[in-house]
């Protein structure tokens, strides 16, 4: 948007980052931006030391205390014990991701979504994070009646809960989605934060970006796993931003920080290209990859998303869609497909996936997006049919 804005009235836009997107950088490396670099941190304070932790090993020998290793516990005591201060960071919010039948294997689903129920104990109920539906949590199992009902994985409202169990003297505060509700509530746990009233800060991406803690010694990065596993091509180049960002965040001007990596796959290069901060490893090797799979910089994108209520009507019709499209644009038609989340809001979504050389005429592929578009909705069973277009998504 703001490359957009600064072209319409002729203004120049300066993009600053220490971890830019591939393209961003790519772009900035073949002409198309100008590059400045700044080599040196700011009075010359120290990146901070990162050490993986792999907690796939330690859980196999029981040693994980909730979701804490040995050795983040010793660093956070010693880190409180100093009157230093700590920062957990965990990507996902509320008590557990699911609950589930132990008896059964039954996990409650949103009625109007593709997803399962987000369980919030502080509400007393499974919300989802797409359309906001809401129930209570139940007694009982309604698919065997078995009531050995079990939390599976964990988000920042667990963490709290566990981090306020192994340190019951320390003042703890959650920072994410639920707990910011308000714009004075964010401001309020950050001063709290930066005055020293609260030592261990618990959160989201909240915590990664802009903040500046003169007090923070120690940041636990608790599931890096949990950033990789997503299906999207630009998931690891996220999970290194992310990672980098809120590593950031620990260090003070007299002391080299320390960040803690739990993950279950150490092994990974991109594990390895945190810890170096190695930024120019991540960028060859994810470059290496969209080259080879016509991804951006590349390529350009387009994902073609088609919604109706029927699913046998949408599959229908986002095969004539994708038929239509493959007869101009050929092997550059990847699709239909059902997207992670194929339901929202009682609408059942298909997406197919547009690959276009950089140098092709978007007006052309413009026009005949909407000749296919407009040649589906002429059949009569395709008539509530929604279609829509993102470009370049991102």
């Amino acid at each position: 948007p703001a490359l957009v804005l600064a072209s319409f009235f002729g203004a120049k836009t300066l993009l600053g980052t220490a971890t830019p997107s591939i393209e961003t950088y790519y772009r900035a490396t073949h002409g198309r931006y100008g590059l400045v670099q700044l080599l040196e941190r700011h009075k010359q304070v120290q990146l901070p030391h990162i050490e993986v932790v792999d907690v796939k090993e330690l859980a196999r020998k029981k040693q994980m205390t909730a979701q804490f290793s040995p050795y983040l516990l010793k660093n956070m005591r010693e880190a409180l014990a100093g009157h230093e201060q700590v920062i957990l960071f965990q990507n996902r919010r509320g008590f557990a991701p699911m609950i589930e039948c132990r008896t059964c294997g039954w996990v409650p689903r949103c009625k109007n979504c593709d997803v399962s129920l987000t369980y919030h104990k502080t509400l007393g109920q499974l919300t989802c994070h797409y359309c906001g539906y809401t129930t209570p949590v139940p007694k009982s199992c309604p698919a065997c009646g078995g009531t050995d009902l079990v939390n599976r994985g964990f988000g920042t409202e667990k963490i709290e809960d566990d981090v306020k169990a192994v340190f019951p003297d320390a003042k703890v505060a959650r920072m994410d989605l639920d707990t910011t509700r308000t714009r004075t509530a964010y401001e309020r746990i950050i001063s709290d934060f930066e005055e020293g009233k609260t030592n261990i800060l618990i959160g989201t991406q909240m915590v990664s970006k802009g903040l500046d803690f003169d007090r923070v010694s120690v940041v636990g990065i608790l599931n890096a796993d949990s950033m990789l596993n997503y299906p999207d091509f630009r998931s690891y180049e996220r999970a290194f931003q992310l990672m980098a960002q809120v590593a950031g965040r620990a260090g003070r001007k007299d002391k080299q920080g320390l960040v803690v990596l739990q993950t279950k796959s150490p092994e990974l290069p991109l594990i390895h290209q945190v810890v170096a901060n190695d930024y120019q490893g991540l960028y060859e090797n994810q470059l290496e990859e969209r080259r080879l799979f016509k991804y951006p910089p590349f390529y350009r994108l387009i994902y073609v998303y088609l919604k109706h209520r029927k699913e046998d009507v949408l599959d229908q019709a986002a095969s004539a869609m994708a038929t239509y499209l493959r007869g101009g644009m050929g092997e550059r038609v990847l699709g239909p497909d059902r997207p992670p989340i194929a339901r929202m809001q009682t609408l059942y979504i298909r997406k197919i996936v547009i690959k276009v050389e950089q140098e092709a005429s978007m007006a052309k592929v413009r026009t005949f997006l909407r000749q296919a578009q407009q040649a589906v909705k002429e059949d009569e069973r395709f008539r509530s049919l929604m279609v829509y277009y993102d470009v370049d998504p991102m």
